[in-house]
């Protein structure tokens, strides 16, 4: 794990009416593991319409991404760029599915991207800035920055 992420399994509430998922809380000494969110600054709903699509990779001075998949799947890849981190330089990599419901956590150094691993895997971004068109809080790299980590391979 790197220092600072957190994979929250969520919980689907379910009766006759339908389900429900609750995504994230802001914190205010609770000790709920949704109660996660210090800053909220907007949401924002990705979709991609056919599997392989990747976004990646960058990482942010300031802003702290929460991600929730409401449809499909999706490999998420994460590595450390915080000279200070105890984790520096380590990467990890999370699936998730609309299947298994998570909150994926991802402080601001952490370079991250994530693909779609089905036809229309929807996204759900929330974070803790609201995005600045004009001066935007990240830095880009290449998908390729650190190798094949993309490939679905075998087991």
């Amino acid at each position: 794990m790197i220092d600072g992420v957190k994979v929250i399994k969520l919980n689907t509430y379910e009766d006759d009416r339908g389900y429900l998922v609750e995504i994230i809380r802001k914190a205010q000494g609770e000790t709920d593991p949704h109660a996660v969110a210090h800053q909220f600054g907007q949401v924002y709903m990705v979709g991609d319409p056919v599997r392989g699509i990747i976004r990646a990779f960058h990482k942010h001075n300031e802003l702290w991404d929460w991600f929730f998949i409401a449809h499909g799947s999706a490999k998420f890849v994460l590595k450390d760029d915080r000279k200070d981190s105890p984790t520096y330089g380590e990467m990890m990599t999370i699936i998730g599915s609309a299947r298994n419901p998570r909150l994926i956590v991802v402080p601001p150094g952490v370079y991250h991207g994530w693909m779609s691993l089905e036809d229309d895997t929807i996204l759900i971004s929330i974070a803790s800035h609201t995005y600045n068109r004009e001066n935007p809080d990240e830095i880009r790299i290449p998908p390729d920055s650190f190798g094949d980590v993309w490939t679905v391979k075998g087991r």
